[in-house]
């Protein structure tokens, strides 16, 4: 499929309600409202295309660019361009869809420890995702440095800004389903730090309580 093929397949299946839905998620006017099933239909039927995921992603079109992260080649991925999509992010839509697709990079590493430092919230917000997806079961963080994330979690998570609280917590989550011994650590973090306030807007998002979280998780697994 060529770029105006796709943009014309998006556009026919956009509909007024997602575009309200997706507006209270902060996403801008430039969409056509697509939704989710509908990508992941044109990801199954287009595989993966980089360049064409390019053409996509510079669109600047909401939808264009959440099939963007759907189809390009992670391997592919360079730090440059990385680093200029990650600065063109403008909800935590995309953010979370980005860092997805950038945790399948080889640059995934050198990202999530990147972008926590940016001043930009949607760019930090993708760094602390990349933290919650690598801290699971598998990742490629070793205890040492989940430690010292969630030491950095816990005197910084109250003063940053409002999706980085979300991030961050989701990533303090993650730390505490590790293993015993991170669980441990993360619960007592958990408690110190307390409730962790984020405003999801005019939707039905909510942040988790950390603690509770963790223990319902840990429940799952023993039954």
């Amino acid at each position: 499929m060529t770029i105006d093929e796709i943009m014309c397949a998006l556009e026919s299946k956009g509909t007024a309600q997602n575009r309200k839905v997706y507006a209270r998620h902060g996403v801008g006017d430039n969409l056509f409202g697509v939704s989710y099933a509908d990508l992941y239909k044109l990801q199954k039927k287009i595989k993966t295309d980089h360049a064409l995921a390019r053409q996509l992603w510079d669109t600047g079109n909401h939808d264009a660019r959440v099939l963007s992260t759907l189809i390009a080649d992670p391997q592919q991925a360079t730090s440059g361009e990385l680093d200029a999509w990650a600065k063109q992010i403008t909800c935590s839509v995309i953010a979370d869809m980005f860092a997805r697709y950038v945790a399948a990079s080889p640059l995934a590493a050198e990202k999530r420890k990147q972008w926590i430092n940016s001043e930009d919230e949607y760019v930090a917000q993708t760094g602390w995702t990349l933290h919650g997806l690598a801290s699971r079961d598998g990742g490629d963080m070793s205890d040492e440095e989940l430690l010292g994330r969630l030491r950095y979690i816990e005197a910084h998570i109250h003063q940053s800004k409002n999706k980085v609280r979300h991030a961050m917590n989701m990533a303090l989550i993650g730390i505490g389903l590790r293993n015993t011994a991170l669980r441990k650590e993360a619960l007592a973090a958990a408690a110190r730090i307390g409730k962790v306030v984020v405003d999801h807007g005019e939707t039905g998002c909510k942040t988790p309580d950390a603690a509770a979280y963790i223990r319902k998780a840990e429940a799952r697994k023993k039954r």
